[in-house]
């Protein structure tokens, strides 16, 4: 089976940082690149009166036709973007009226890639990821933290996103 993935990129904007670091991978796997800000995803609503906008849809087709999803973030207030949040709230929309998607997010495997102005993160960024992957019963491979220096992708991220994607085996089979 060919592992199929696509990068879920969270950021407030489209052609910003953490979109370099996405088009590097996306270079490096070969996995598509959504763009949630291009989405109209409402925020989750316990009486699910957002079921019309562009959520349902779009997970319907991540979970048909991808393994593997790779949330790239720029770190906001040392946490996920909003926009992201707002992503990953709304599954919760699956585990009541969706639950044939939250079925299919068994078998899919999560990675995480943040984008900061520092090259450190701060500890506890990723454990909403790993609670998420662990309730969801998705596979969990790792994260990485990436940020850009002077405009670019220093060779040695470079260098560290390679060996990251090789070791965790997120490229096209």
């Amino acid at each position: 089976m060919k592992n199929k993935g696509v990068i879920l990129q969270g950021s407030s904007r489209s052609n910003g940082n953490t979109n370099t670091i996405a088009l590097f991978v996306k270079e490096k796997t070969g996995f598509d690149i959504i763009d949630l800000k291009s989405k109209n995803i409402g925020a989750f609503d316990y009486g699910f009166k957002n079921r019309n906008d562009d959520f349902i849809p779009l997970m319907r087709d991540i979970v048909d036709n991808y393994d593997t999803f790779i949330f790239a973030t720029p770190v906001y207030w040392y946490t996920m973007s909003g926009i992201l949040k707002n992503f990953i709230d709304r599954i919760s929309d699956c585990l009541k009226t969706e639950k044939e998607i939250r079925y299919k997010l068994r078998e899919k495997k999560m990675v995480v890639i943040s984008c900061g102005s520092d090259c450190e993160i701060k500890e506890g960024f990723t454990m909403p990821f790993i609670e998420a992957a662990n309730y969801l019963n998705m596979e969990y491979l790792g994260d990485i933290h990436t940020w850009i220096e002077y405009g670019i992708i220093t060779k040695k991220l470079k260098k560290d996103l390679d060996v990251f994607i090789e070791q965790k085996n997120i490229q096209l089979l």
